[in-house]
């Protein structure tokens, strides 16, 4: 207890400040809620808008962590100015559907999205065919083989001494090559080379480390330091700086699941599957529970659909979805 004196100068008892206590998970994950909606609000924020937001940040600790949290998460107050002034070069263009409040969103995370897209520049001039997030493509060689590549792909492909060579710069495809083929045909992937005839087979070349799974036929590989492999139909392996992983057999029906435009997983983490539809959606995927990334998940779903995708998931393991433009938050 402490003591104050009246203006006449006799003593009254105040009750002393309640001593702070921790945050109970549920304070924790408003305050993260309202510090995002606050960051967006202040992008173009008036001064009622800041009052209010100073009377927030000082209502308790967890507030102002929240906010420093949530302002890391957009990589600071530089990436706020650039999305600002994006926004105010913008703001005709983008149309009333939006709320006041999240156009600001909107170009921060476009602002986001574009520098890890073209963040890969170098590699992707020296590709013949892209393919931006979420899209497919399909190719024909010059000797008959077929390629279809998937989303976010670099790819090229020349003819060297009459031998047709075709280069995964990033991203996946999926080879068929034809028996009526002419010649082998040459695969390149980072540190993987590959040698094929008559067959039907996947790479994905993703971190510098290749991964290889073949549906039909055979296919010859070479590693690092000269290592060589021969991998049939049903094998799976992976092929990286310092040579081969272990030979696989995978359940290819899952693995190469995206030749038909679907996603699907049996008991996998949460964590995986996130990581794989972030692969298809043109914005940002967060998950702010790790535990909740351990969860089994059993779906089959369409790759063409990212959104709807991270609803389902959101249903079945009793999360919160919060969407913005370019961006989703599970808790």
């Amino acid at each position: 207890m402490r003591k104050k004196r009246t203006p006449q100068g006799s003593p009254v008892t105040q009750p002393s400040p309640p001593r702070p206590t921790a945050a109970a998970p549920d304070a924790r994950a408003r305050a993260r809620e309202e510090a995002l909606d606050w960051l967006i609000r202040l992008q173009c924020a008036d001064a009622h808008d800041t009052q209010a937001f100073e009377h927030w940040l000082g209502a308790n600790a967890e507030n102002a962590e929240a906010y420093v949290e949530a302002e890391a998460l957009w990589n600071g107050a530089p990436l706020r100015q650039a999305a600002g002034q994006l926004h105010q070069r913008r703001r005709h263009s983008l149309g009333g559907r939006l709320r006041r409040h999240w156009k600001p969103l909107a170009s921060a995370a476009v602002l986001l999205v574009g520098l890890f897209t073209f963040g890969n520049l170098p590699v992707r001039l020296q590709a013949d065919h892209l393919t931006v997030v979420g899209e497919r493509q399909r190719l024909q060689l010059e000797d008959g083989a077929k390629v279809l590549l998937n989303t976010n792909s670099a790819f090229a492909s020349d003819v060297r001494e009459g031998r047709q060579v075709a280069r995964l710069l990033q991203g996946e495809a999926y080879f068929q090559v034809p028996a009526s083929s002419q010649s082998v045909l040459e695969v390149q992937a980072g540190p993987l080379r590959a040698s094929v005839h008559d067959t039907d087979f996947a790479v994905r070349y993703l971190d510098g480390e290749a991964q290889v799974r073949v549906q039909r036929g055979d296919v010859d590989l070479q590693g690092a330091r000269d290592q060589r492999i021969r991998l049939s139909a049903g094998d799976s392996i992976s092929v990286g700086p310092q040579g081969f992983g272990q030979r696989q057999r995978p359940d290819l029906r899952h693995d190469l699941a995206w030749i038909e435009g679907r996603l699907v997983f049996e008991n996998c983490p949460l964590s995986q599957v996130l990581a794989e539809v972030r692969r298809y959606y043109p914005g940002w995927i967060i998950s702010r529970n790790a535990q909740l990334e351990q969860v089994a998940v059993t779906g089959n779903y369409r790759l063409d659909q990212p959104l709807e995708t991270l609803r389902a998931l959101a249903h079945i393991t009793s999360a919160q979805l919060h969407e913005y433009p370019a961006l989703v938050i599970l808790n």
